[in-house]
């Protein structure tokens, strides 16, 4: 879908609108093939299928603060990715401030069980399954990943995927997570903080962990990223930590297309490592 078929969402910073853009250039001659998982526009796949399919797949959502952003955005990423024999997935999800919290997690949900009954006719397998997301994307991917409620929803075990790679994600929401307004996506309910939050819903152990931020990020996201390294550790999680050197929140993105970057070999790593046997 273009940008002007999607309904108006809400405006982005300066910094934003420059980092949207530039993801749209960088995504533009990308081939994907888009399919749907509900009947909202935002409920969407893309998904690039690689020549040499070794069954694994990434399914990645976008960032733009819960309520911002476009699946489109993360289309650049796939072909360092597609190279490498992986099936890239980028997904969208429904936006705050119009469908606010648990709804665009339940659309993450249900483009994870899209992948898991239609993936394999793309070249990947649900038994290599990973899921990651940048900022906003990456807390939703690592809500789901820590808190086997959203798989038991739809009747999949909690170990379909084999790990989660997030980049410059939130982790923690109230008090002393260093954010400076409530995001709107939380809404009215103030029990959301916490349920929203991946670092207050770990129950047992998670799949293992790929964290990555910016050195350069947004000061209480690299801080939430270090504790909820630690906290993982201390379970204790399978979990790598990745400082990505004079990154901001956006360059750190950029890492996610950039085959002999500081992000790209340290992912396709961490997938050969935990996937499937």
């Amino acid at each position: 879908m273009r940008r002007e078929d999607y309904p108006p969402q809400e405006p982005l910073s300066e910094a934003g609108e420059a980092y949207g853009a530039e993801c749209w250039r960088r995504s533009a001659s990308v081939s994907c093939e888009e399919l749907a998982y509900g009947s909202d526009p935002y409920q969407r796949v893309l998904v690039a299928s690689p020549e040499r399919p070794d069954g694994r797949v990434l399914l990645f959502w976008h960032g733009g603060g819960w309520t911002s952003g476009y699946k489109e955005w993360m289309a650049f990423m796939a072909p360092a990715f597609t190279a490498a024999g992986v099936t890239f997935v980028t997904a969208g999800y429904r936006l705050a401030p119009r469908h606010v919290f648990p709804a665009g997690v339940e659309d993450c949900v249900r483009a994870i069980e899209w992948v898991r009954h239609n993936i394999a006719r793309c070249g990947g397998s649900a038994d290599a399954l990973f899921i990651g997301g940048h900022s906003a994307g990456g807390h939703y991917a690592a809500l789901i990943a820590v808190d086997p409620q959203w798989m038991q929803d739809i009747g999949a075990p909690r170990d379909l995927f084999r790990g989660c790679l997030t980049i410059s994600a939130v982790f923690e929401f109230g008090a002393g997570s260093g954010l400076s307004i409530r995001p709107r996506f939380l809404g009215a309910d103030a029990e959301n903080d916490a349920r929203a939050s991946p670092r207050s819903r770990l129950r047992g152990v998670p799949p293992p962990f790929l964290v990555a931020y910016g050195t350069r990020d947004f000061p209480h996201l690299i801080a939430q990223g270090a504790r909820f390294v630690q906290t993982l550790r201390a379970i204790p999680a399978e979990v790598e930590e990745l400082p990505l050197v004079d990154r901001t929140h956006f360059t750190a993105s950029y890492a996610g297309g950039e085959a002999e970057g500081p992000w790209v070999p340290r992912a396709l790593a961490f997938m050969a490592k935990h996937r499937a046997v």
